[in-house]
């Protein structure tokens, strides 16, 4: 009976012994698992760099650089032709289109500054109106009527729209200018220096008064 008892008591505590094992190593991993951290990494939002096609409200003007979400452009500006994705070889092709409409700014108004001294270097221009009493004339001097007159003097071709009179009832010199372009105004100039139109009257045969 010592035997048996002494065999249960070996076996209770090797039975308890590798239940504390047990249970230690348990602990142990529990402490590794309350220990790990999970940082979850937010999906990061896809943008593109997109060339408007035309005028859109809220987000800019036809030939404007923007940057908008990819599903902006995919499922509205793309859908309706608003806008198209930019590429280094469009970048090089827009470029290449700005070179070449400065470079025609440039032309156009070397070539209204060269006009411009024409116009101020060919003396004043003459226009004939019928008289009435004293300095008046029948009618008015137009921008046509001077438009017709560099024709016919100058053999230059000027928008009306650009011709600049003020109200001319009577004979007399008066200011006219030519706006050829928006930093180049031309004025006719007289040997006296000064910008005039010289409004004459003519008698019924056609000769000066």
């Amino acid at each position: 009976m010592a035997s048996t008892a002494s065999t249960l008591s070996w076996s209770s505590s090797s039975l308890l012994q590798s239940f504390a094992a047990n249970t230690n190593e348990a602990c142990k991993l529990s402490d590794r698992r309350t220990g790990l951290v999970v940082f979850a990494q937010k999906k990061a939002k896809k943008a593109r760099t997109i060339i408007l096609k035309e005028d859109i409200a809220d987000l800019g003007k036809k030939g404007e650089l923007r940057s908008v979400k990819a599903g902006y452009y995919r499922n509205y500006l793309l859908p309706l032709g608003k806008a198209q994705l930019v590429t280094p070889v469009l970048l090089k092709e827009m470029k290449m289109e700005d070179e070449r409409i400065e470079a025609e700014k440039i032309r156009v108004k070397e070539e209204a500054q060269q006009l411009a001294i024409i116009f101020e270097t060919v003396g004043g221009f003459k226009v004939k109106r019928k008289g009435g009493k004293g300095k008046l004339i029948f009618g008015s001097v137009t921008p046509q009527d001077l438009v017709d007159i560099i024709k016919a003097q100058l053999n230059r071709d000027v928008d009306k729209r650009i011709v600049s009179l003020p109200d001319i009832r009577e004979i007399g010199e008066y200011i006219a200018e030519l706006k050829l372009h928006p930093e180049v105004t031309a004025k006719v100039r007289d040997v006296h220096g000064q910008s005039t139109i010289n409004i004459m009257k003519s008698n019924e045969s056609g000769g000066w008064l």
